[in-house]
């Protein structure tokens, strides 16, 4: 199965139990450059993976690889987002990629509470900041539809968004170095 024939079946109805093709490139950039999560491939379709095809658990398998492959390389992992070709300008709305794509990783982040990424005093306040983009556009801080104040204001205003959009391919090389190398 090729990278593009596995997205179109993750923007599929057949895939009945993970996120679509953007969310999973945030969920699976997660689970490379954050701390290991031994069962990612179950996370990421919802514990439902045994009802997954071999073929579409391969090509997921392969584009991680390659995802890794790229970080390893020194490219960085591109975010799968598309810009607005008139106006330069990226889409912020909750309905955006990069919505889908922050959802994804946070899934990850979040996904097994036996993996803490905050759990090392000397790093977690580095992590919030390097993770704090993810999070605003992800929505995550939205309790029983109340939003987080700070984090609504950061919404508001477009400066900042573009501001934390454009730093988020570097805060993963970061996050990678912050997680995977010895002081």
């Amino acid at each position: 199965m090729t990278l593009e024939e596995l997205q179109s079946f993750l923007d599929s109805d057949a895939n009945e139990h993970g996120l679509d093709s953007v969310a999973t490139h945030g969920f699976l950039t997660a689970t490379i450059v954050g701390k290991p999560l031994p069962n990612w491939l179950s996370l990421l379709f919802e514990g439902q993976d045994s009802k997954v095809s071999a073929d579409v658990k391969a090509a997921i398998k392969e584009w991680r690889a390659e995802l890794l492959e790229d970080l390893h390389s020194e490219e960085g992992i591109a975010l799968p987002l598309e810009i607005d070709e008139d106006s330069g300008e990226m889409d912020f709305s909750p309905e955006s990629e990069l919505t889908a794509w922050s959802i994804g990783f946070v899934d990850a982040m979040y996904g097994d509470e036996n993996v803490d990424w905050f759990s090392d005093e000397d790093s977690s306040e580095d992590v919030a900041m390097l993770t704090l983009p993810m999070m605003v556009f992800s929505g995550i801080d939205t309790v029983d539809g109340e939003e987080d104040e700070d984090l609504a204001a950061i919404r508001r205003d477009d400066d900042a968004l573009a501001q934390m959009a454009n730093s988020i391919e570097g805060n993963l090389s970061e996050l990678f170095l912050l997680f995977h190398t010895e002081d």
